[in-house]
């Protein structure tokens, strides 16, 4: 059941009490609540586990691959896998934190979920500075591995040079 995870310290229960509530604010429409259309839903099948395995594996370095594990599923795009104790990683999280920018760009061109981890590997200075302005309490999060926010700076080399130079400084 840990596939429902929200901001650090949120449980199940903070989750779903929010989509309660928010859903409950919402118009019942041909006499269908929102939370009821939202719980029977019919949802695809789930994408088999060696797929998600390979696409994630091959993040870490293997650009062709990816393009073509997408080209064939893209559904892979935003796939996860568990890694084990709460440690779910994205291709997107497997480029970042080992300085794949290419692989980094592929996935992000295609529509996958910037994060703040990719940011801080792909140099996007202003992006970094606004999350952590908003939360400040993202500069001691974990990317998966629990690999820290500065790591994904420093893989990022030259183009991230100023994020890195820029957590420094709030490090101190």
């Amino acid at each position: 059941m840990g596939y429902l995870r929200g901001p650090r310290g949120w449980s199940r229960r903070h989750l779903l009490a929010l989509l309660l509530t928010t859903a409950a604010a919402l118009p019942v429409s041909a006499g269908v609540h929102p939370v009821e259309r939202l719980l029977t839903m019919e949802r695809p099948p789930a994408l088999p586990a060696d797929l998600v395995r390979e696409f994630v594996l091959k993040a870490h370095g293997d650009l062709a691959r990816v393009q073509a594990l997408l080209a064939e599923q893209p559904a892979l795009l935003n796939a996860t896998w568990d890694w084990g104790g709460g440690d779910f990683e994205s291709a997107l999280g497997a480029a970042a934190h080992t300085g794949q920018r290419e692989i980094a760009l592929h996935l992000l061109a295609h529509g996958a979920r910037l994060d703040l981890f990719a940011a801080a590997m792909l140099g996007h200075l202003s992006i970094v500075k606004a999350m952590l302005e908003a939360f400040p309490a993202l500069l001691d999060s974990r990317g998966a591995h629990g690999i820290p926010l500065l790591v994904h700076a420093q893989q990022g080399g030259e183009a991230a040079r100023p994020v890195l130079e820029y957590l420094q400084t709030l490090r101190g």
